[in-house]
């Protein structure tokens, strides 16, 4: 259930979610208030869990992991066991970095990392398709990036 969130938050939000590694003080000039009370503020919304972490955003392609694929997959079944079993084999293969259950034609939606085709190939047969309960895999592949963004309009 969303929190209220009233404007001061907002920047507060919107300041971090363009750079986490904001100082408290700087942060503080930036959005109007005096640094202990935006210090007070931050860490309400981190208890509140609105903020869950901070991270560093890496540049896949100079990290060796320049293919990025989108893989519909389709299980045998359905059932609680057949999705927890998937759900749990997912979060063990760092490849997937996203992971996403479907209302619509496919059971899942995986957003996989890779170093070249050749290689998430590999990682299809060697991984994913072993996954207990998977019938099968729909593999699309981005011909360009138009947008990426982990920010939320806020």
């Amino acid at each position: 259930m969303p929190i209220e969130l009233d404007a001061i938050d907002r920047r507060i939000l919107a300041a971090l979610q363009r750079n986490g590694r904001l100082q408290n003080v700087e942060l503080a000039k930036e959005v109007g208030l005096s640094p202990s009370p935006c210090l007070r503020r931050v860490k309400l919304l981190e208890d509140a869990g609105v903020i869950n972490r901070y991270v560093a955003l890496l540049d896949a392609s100079k990290v060796g992991m320049g293919l990025t694929v989108f893989a519909r997959v389709w299980l045998k079944g359905q059932d609680a066991k057949s999705v927890d079993d998937f759900n749990e084999a997912v979060k063990r293969l760092p490849e997937i970095v996203e992971c996403h259950l479907m209302a619509g034609e496919c059971d899942f939606l995986l957003r996989i990392v890779a170093r070249d085709l050749d290689d998430y190939r590999r990682f299809q047969i060697e991984h994913l398709t072993r996954i207990k309960g998977v019938q099968s895999v729909k593999t699309d592949v981005p011909m360009q990036k138009v947008k990426f963004s982990t920010e939320l309009p806020l």
